[in-house]
């Protein structure tokens, strides 16, 4: 605004110019009011005193004609004429004083003002070469309207540049919000291009990517119509110079209003030119404290000067993208698991469906080339002597079939069968860059292989083969969570082939062996451990045709309980009797641990213990028929049928039948435990999501505080959950709670925990979480206890805040019902929740001390 109001000054004529250089406003201003106070009387008085003259000297001839008396008049009229003249003259001087006073009164408070405005002037604008220009000249009135002209438009831009901050502002919120809104990487960079290239009117914004050695690719764009794209170009020189990245780590914001003028390499210029840009703008993306990369505006259809306001909201805009990057990637984390552990859980289901080996394997190859977007699955079969052959295979179209093909592998019997047998796992993402043999990769380049994942098969406890997986098309970096999802499905292809081994013998027993099938069929069909007992011992007692079939349960000490049970309607109901067969231990755990099948045809001719006798008989048992039930390698409890009629002459078939029935209720209480545990996992996943979303959408620390023990506690089902936070000396005061009604309520009680310093600090410091499953049992100091003990606390749970990387306060879990055993899992869902509640009131902080900032400079 001023560079135009000076440039508009500096074409005034040169003449005027000088003519004010010479002369001030109060010279021209007495001038002017001599001119037109004295100059009409000197004017008028000298024309009558020259007329009158003249009049006198056309008499003078006739004068002298005429008499004397005639003469002395005329002399008279010349003294009058004189007189006239030197008071016409005094006149003028008294009229010429008093317009010099006049002007001097009128033009005093115009100098003032205009020295006024000067200073002014000085303090906003001092290198304003006009006003320079006007000082020199001592042109007060023209000075005083230059610095009003400056003023106003200063003023004006004033006033627009308080609206833009007012725009900009609001425009960051709204962008922060949209960017929050995206939950994944690439929406959040792509609505971050878009956003603030509408936002603040600019050619191109663009978001450079940096790789691990400083290269780096733009990985989104928006840009106007008609200008080059940029999206998806790699650049293997930055040409940054010395240092811009370290700036760049710490925070740099770079504005170049002109690339030209800015001493950019010849490297710099000449990629800024390949896609027309005349100004930019870069602000660093920090992701996980480290520089992920650039968030860059272009203008390029002209040069751009960036305003203060522009920079600090571009500024803000790429911290708020890192933010939302972390989240984003927490939230990828956190949704990866919960599909791996669907995915894990469709495809087993999709195995165990298959109920013989041919369509094990077959199914196998088939989902797992599904799962991991890989050129071939197989799976390699060995023979006694270690060679062996693909006996199942899922290829994509265009690469080499391999199977029914026979491979000796000269390598591989060197070391290797004891690793695989061990459960090795091996995952190689190059062959040519992983030290192999030149057998082995001679092998794998005849498959077209560069890069293969390797699990061992386990039947029968032995090494039955090989799942490969091989990528063709190109090395493959192959992710940790995809080799365990790998290694997982060959175990449980392991298992798939010990079930469809023993279904097909029991298919070849004929009536009888299919009975088990359906029975197991039944049994895997339930997904949890009480569906399995219900199922198992209905489907038994219908197959066997008994009395009563149930499960018997054991706990540490032998002792047991009856958790599962179908029984004929005459006869007593067990369900939830706790038995303690004093006889039991004497050498019957180990045995039944072993595997012993007990088939007693009637109680009274087996020479059994008295004690054991008249338990049976407490539940009217005549005769019966027992199997262990191994679980997890342990012996988990019995599955055992009664007749309760009358003795019975148990059959070899029946007691076969019951002994694998008892094997597959094992097998299947792991697979309920297993899929309890993924599924469990996946909600638990799914909780830590939604917790962490109602804590990001409370913008104050007060309110994420108040969310977070409120949602904990639902979460876990607890009886208190509550936040404690420090004072300097280490003690403090609780700052937040949600408890259950009728537990005393502990808010805003200071707590002065005098065995707290004593090496807690640093431990909590270094992120130590504490489960205390029952706090007399945990060896705790009478002075912690007695505190507990205030709160009606008998188990609890703790896990740290850290907060600007201090230890800001604990989050605790109080159980005040009895002690609780706390999972594994509640504690990482209760410590994960803890890490997050610190990084939002980070963020927390950072948006109100922003937005006070921008409050303090609205003011």
């Amino acid at each position: 605004m001023s560079q135009s109001f000076s440039q508009n000054q500096a074409r005034q004529n040169p003449q005027q110019r000088l003519w004010q250089q010479k002369w001030n406003l109060k010279t021209k201003a007495i001038v002017w009011a001599l001119s037109i106070s004295v100059l009409p009387v000197v004017a008028i008085g000298t024309a009558t005193y020259y007329y009158g003259i003249n009049l006198i000297t056309k008499q003078i001839p006739q004068v002298r004609q005429e008499s004397v008396k005639s003469s002395t008049e005329t002399e008279a009229l010349q003294r009058q004429l004189s007189l006239l003249l030197t008071g016409m003259g005094v006149t003028a001087i008294f009229t010429g004083a008093i317009a010099i006073f006049v002007a001097n009164r009128a033009i005093s408070r115009v100098s003032k003002a205009a020295a006024t405005s000067n200073l002014i002037k000085n303090k906003l604008r001092p290198d304003s070469e006009f006003t320079q220009s006007l000082i020199a000249s001592q042109d007060e009135l023209v000075m005083l309207e230059s610095n009003i002209n400056l003023f106003t438009e200063m003023l004006s831009g004033l006033l627009q540049q308080k609206e833009a901050e007012a725009d900009y502002s609001q425009l960051s919120i709204k962008i922060t919000r949209w960017v929050r809104e995206s939950f994944n990487e690439e929406d959040v960079l792509k609505t971050t291009s878009e956003e603030i290239r509408k936002a603040l009117s600019i050619d191109r914004v663009t978001i450079f990517c940096f790789n691990s050695n400083c290269n780096g690719t733009f990985i989104a764009e928006s840009v106007a119509p008609g200008l080059p794209k940029m999206l998806g170009v790699i650049v293997s020189n930055t040409g940054f110079e010395a240092g811009y990245i370290e700036k760049y780590q710490n925070g740099c914001i770079r504005a170049i209003d002109d690339i030209y003028q800015a001493n950019l390499s010849d490297g710099d210029i000449e990629l800024l030119e390949q896609f027309a840009v005349k100004s930019n703008l870069v602000a660093p993306i920090i992701k996980g404290k480290q520089l992920f990369g650039l968030l860059i505006a272009h203008q390029c259809s002209r040069l751009r000067y960036w305003q203060q306001s522009e920079i600090n909201l571009f500024a803000h805009i790429a911290m708020q993208v890192g933010f939302a990057l972390d989240y984003a990637r927490l939230l990828k984390q956190v949704d990866s698991k919960a599909d791996r552990a669907q995915v894990f859980i469709e495809t087993t289901r999709n195995i165990r469906q298959s109920l013989n080996e041919e369509d094990v394997l077959k199914t196998t190859v088939e989902e797992v080339r599904k799962v991991l977007s890989t050129d071939r699955v197989l799976v390699y079969s060995f023979n006694a002597n270690w060679v062996g052959t693909v006996i199942a295979e899922s290829v994509v179209p265009g690469y080499p079939k391999v199977l029914r093909a026979e491979i000796q592998d000269p390598c591989f019997t060197q070391g290797y069968i004891e690793k695989y047998q061990s459960g090795r796992v091996l995952a190689t993402n190059n062959i040519y860059e992983a030290g192999l043999a030149d057998c082995h990769i001679s092998l794998l380049e005849s498959f077209a292989v560069k890069a293969n994942l390797v699990a061992p098969i386990l039947k029968d406890q032995q090494l039955f083969g090989l799942l490969i997986a091989h990528q063709c098309s190109r090395p493959r970096d192959w992710q940790q969570p995809e080799i365990d999802l790998f290694a997982q499905i060959a175990m449980q292809v392991g298992f798939a082939l010990d079930h469809a081994r023993l279904l097909q013998r029991i298919d070849a027993e004929g009536v009888q062996s299919r009975l088990l099938a359906d029975t197991i069929g039944s049994i895997r069909q339930s997904l949890n451990e009480e569906d399995v007992l219900k199922i198992t011992v209905e489907e038994v007692r219908k197959v066997l045709s008994t009395d009563r079939v149930m499960v018997y349960s054991f706990n540490a000490d032998w002792s047991g309980i009856v958790i599962a049970e179908s029984v004929v309607l005459t006869y007593p109901k067990v369900l939830q009797s706790e038995i303690r067969d004093p006889c039991f231990g004497q050498g019957y755990v180990e045995q039944y641990k072993s595997g012993r099948v007990l088939a007693i045809n009637n109680i009274y001719e087996v020479g059994l213990a008295d004690c054991h006798i008249s338990l049976l008989e407490s539940f009217a048992v005549k005769a019966n028929l027992v199997a262990p039930i191994i679980k997890d390698e342990q012996l988990f409890g019995l599955l055992i049928a009664h007749q309760c009629s009358k003795p019975r002459d148990w059959q070899q078939s029946e007691i076969d039948l019951f002994a694998q029935i008892a094997i597959q209720v094992g097998f299947a209480l792991d697979h309920a435990r297993l899929l309890q545990r993924i599924e469990a996992e996946s909600m638990r996943s799914q909780l830590l999501v939604d917790i962490i979303r109602k804590i990001r959408q409370s913008l104050n620390e007060e309110d994420i505080i108040k969310t977070t023990v409120e949602e904990v506690r639902k979460a876990l089902s607890t009886d208190r959950v509550l936040v404690y936070s420090f004072y300097a000396n280490w003690f403090g005061i609780i700052i937040a709670e949600s408890v259950v009604s009728g537990y005393p309520k502990v808010l805003r009680s200071k707590i002065h925990d005098p065995c707290f310093t004593q090496g807690y600090v640093e431990k909590y410091q270094s992120g130590r979480v504490v489960a205390t499953n029952n706090i007399y049992e945990a060896g705790l100091a009478d002075c912690h206890i007695k505190l507990l003990e205030s709160f009606g606390v008998k188990a609890n749970l703790v896990a740290p805040i850290i907060k600007d990387e201090q230890l800001f306060g604990l989050l605790i879990a109080h159980q005040c019902s009895e002690p609780r055993d706390w999972q594994q899992p509640e504690i990482d869902l209760f410590t994960q929740i803890a890490m997050q509640v610190g990084f939002t009131l980070d963020h927390a902080r950072l948006l109100q001390a922003y937005q006070a900032a921008e409050t303090n400079s609205g003011e």
